[in-house]
């Protein structure tokens, strides 16, 4: 994961380091996320987009109602838009939010082979999407930037609604004032 690089506006630049510095969320009680989170394990296994439309839908009013924001609408899409460029490299989307209709969309396949997704991609998705809706409706803020406080903030949510250990995230220096997570240090603990 790389940040976002910062913005060259002045008013856009504080709102960015203050998402940066921001690297914590309140949690809701266990159970109030983790039952539905488990019910998107369960429903994934079976493939169907309308059985795991239901247990996404129960999450998303759960954190909404947690945080007191307005629940976001959520579109479960089939497979994942592939961008292949020029060069030979290709991206997936894995999910995105749209701030003027308040949606989510989530892809619940692969893109080139259209397997389900596992479980813990499609969860983190859910949250890392979901964290943009907060930076515009908890957090007030006018744009939602990918930066370390981000990425922190998105996992706090992930592994308490997954109920896996937290991870602390090491960051090392990218091109142009970005981050990017250094995995080999975060997985080993520092």
């Amino acid at each position: 994961m790389l940040t976002d690089r910062p913005p060259l506006q002045m008013a856009r630049l504080r709102e960015f380091a203050h998402s940066d510095q921001l690297g914590v969320l309140e949690l809701p009680p266990c159970d109030r996320l983790r039952a539905p989170a488990r019910a998107i394990e369960a429903t994934m296994k079976s493939g169907q987009a309308a059985a795991v439309r239901q247990p996404c839908e129960e999450f998303l009013s759960a954190a909404s109602d947690f945080y007191r924001v307005r629940k976001p609408q959520f579109r479960l899409l089939a497979a994942r838009p592939l961008r292949v460029r020029e060069g030979g490299w290709a991206t997936e989307l894995f999910g995105d939010y749209h701030p003027e209709t308040k949606l989510i969309r989530v892809w619940m396949r692969t893109a080139v082979r259209k397997q389900v997704t596992s479980y813990g991609t499609f969860l983190s998705t859910l949250c890392h999407e979901f964290c943009h809706h907060l930076d515009y409706e908890l957090l007030g803020l006018r744009d939602s930037p990918h930066t370390r406080g981000f990425y922190e903030r998105g996992a706090l949510l992930y592994h308490h609604a997954r109920g896996t250990p937290l991870k602390r995230l090491f960051w090392k220096a990218a091109a142009g004032e970005r981050w990017r997570i250094d995995w080999a240090r975060t997985n080993r603990g520092g």
